[in-house]
């Protein structure tokens, strides 16, 4: 127990000796550490954002100051001099490369990290401290006071993620950046795209244009898809990166390819093109494993996405191969995983992918049931055991398209329903029965989009979901108890509400009436 304060679980702050109770500290994902106490700070007309000479951290002061200006009305200058206000600062420490130390009094708050990342973060922290007010777009009353508090706080995870789906139906760059905007609310620092399928082709290659300008001109139900040029793809990665996220694409091999198969006849054993495919049916195409055009096919499309990713992974998918045979299976995913290697990325496949021989470094993406079989567990386990690293996306607990309930008017229930207790109340690091703890990388939500057509359907889906998978991701497992979890999430709904993001009112949360 610290000297200067008192130590406090998240939800529950006891009064000092003659002091009222302070309200609670209802932040998601829980921090670390936190201790209240002393006078509040409150945000004025002569506010300023203080923040180190680099360019990492101007930038998220500037950051903080465009959330804060339209609520406020303030001007919030963004400056390296000055005392007092609030102060982004970066110094050594025990902050590793996304923690920060939050430290909030009568002349200012101070945010304090070792990387910029933690500075995003904790000024996240900080905007869920402030009224919810002050995530209006318009200026509105105040007072804008941040409680006494010291937040101490690092990720258990380095891996945080979502998926986005953009090949069942296909999301513009303005809507996977309102999606960045959203996951960075609760420090998820990973953004998977889901560029191909059956469905659609959804990234330019200048080798292979057809797989995009033909691959990419529908979707489910027969609408009219599209694709993201090069351009624009670069814009969504340096967008993810000013948000302190890292993209990860995936192109679905060698099953999930009827887009590809379709735009170019000779990727096929009989080399008959199929038809465009509007369905939402899976398993049933495969690359040709035996042609040397396949690899070729392989290296052109690796080769340029790696060029514009400069994060460390490619996703190469490997689930649902029905159409392949487990010998083709492993001898495909040996020759195209060193094609990654060779354009300097690590492999990211679903957990299939253990079933053939994972590359040194790959990540397996487990997304099977509490009730998949035992010897499927344990070959993924296996891996794990071996050296393989593992994200957990099992579907009926992450998995963001499930329905909540038999009347939810979106999604699938192929893997259950899943409402917000069963999304949140597990534990990654025990989940899989014989994976070393060491070997999880993290935890991903992903949200697949057969039944997802716009903004309100992803809002609906993905919240209130999204912030306890956030929160299995970052958060200590000692902190980990619905019934403190749910008060803390209930109180994120206005919140929700001044960003316009609509979402899902379960019967499980004590919401606050409106």
């Amino acid at each position: 127990m610290a000297a200067a304060g008192l130590s406090v679980a998240v939800g529950a702050t006891p009064a000092a000796a003659g002091r009222p109770a302070a309200p609670p500290v209802r932040v998601v994902p829980a921090p670390a550490s936190v201790e209240t106490g002393g006078s509040p700070y409150r945000i004025n007309l002569g506010t300023r954002i203080r923040v180190d000479d680099s360019g990492a951290a101007r930038q998220v002061g500037e950051y903080l100051a465009d959330v804060l200006r339209p609520s406020t009305g303030y001007p919030l200058q963004v400056t390296t001099h000055g005392t007092g206000g609030i102060r982004l600062r970066l110094a050594g420490g025990p902050f590793g490369d996304e923690g920060y130390r939050l430290d909030s009094g009568a002349q200012g708050v101070t945010i304090t990290a070792r990387k910029p990342a933690g500075l995003f973060h904790g000024v996240q922290t900080l905007r869920q401290l402030l009224p919810t007010a002050v995530e209006e777009k318009t200026v509105q009353p105040g007072p804008w006071t941040v409680e006494g508090v010291t937040i101490k706080d690092s990720p258990r995870y380095g891996y945080r993620g979502a998926m986005l789906d953009v090949s069942r139906h296909f999301f513009s760059v303005a809507q996977v950046k309102r999606f960045i905007d959203e996951l960075a609310l609760y420090k998820v620092n990973t953004l998977h795209l889901h560029l191909s399928d059956d469905q659609g082709w959804r990234i330019a290659v200048d080798s292979w244009p057809r797989l995009a300008t033909y691959g990419g001109s529908t979707q489910v139900g027969g609408g009219k898809g599209g694709y993201y040029t090069k351009a624009q793809y670069k814009e969504i990665v340096r967008y993810a990166a000013s948000r302190y996220l890292e993209v990860v694409p995936e192109i679905d091999m060698p099953g999930h390819t009827n887009a590809a198969l379709a735009s170019y006849a000779e990727l096929n054993c009989d080399g008959v093109a199929p038809p465009l495919y509007t369905g939402i049916d899976v398993g049933f195409s495969s690359l040709c494993v035996p042609k040397q055009v396949t690899y070729d096919f392989v290296d052109d499309v690796v080769r340029e996405l790696a060029a514009i990713t400069p994060g460390r992974y490619i996703h190469l998918g490997g689930d649902e191969a029905h159409s392949t045979s487990h010998d083709d299976y492993v001898a495909f995913m040996d020759r195209v995983q060193p094609i990654v290697a060779k354009y300097g990325k690590t492999v990211i496949g679903w957990h299939q992918i253990t079933g053939a021989h994972p590359a040194k470094g790959a990540l397996a993406q487990y997304w099977g049931l509490d009730d998949t079989g035992a010897d499927e567990k344990a070959q993924v386990a296996k891996a794990a055991q071996n050296g393989t690293g593992l994200i957990l996306s099992p579907a009926d607990r992450l998995y963001l398209d499930m329905k909540y309930t038999e009347d939810t008017p979106l999604g699938q229930d192929w893997a259950g329903l899943v409402e917000v207790q069963r999304s949140y109340d597990w534990d990654p690091g025990s989940y899989l029965p014989g994976a070393p703890a060491s070997a999880i990388a993290g935890v991903e939500a992903p949200l697949w989009t057969e039944t997802i057509v716009k903004n309100a359907d992803i809002d609906y889906m993905v919240f209130p979901r999204l912030p306890g998978a956030a929160e299995l991701g970052w958060s200590s497992a000692s902190t980990h108890d619905w019934n403190d979890y749910r008060v803390r999430l209930a109180a994120q709904a206005p919140r929700w509400d001044a960003l316009g993001i609509g979402y899902y009112r379960s019967p499980q949360v004590p919401w606050p009436t409106r």
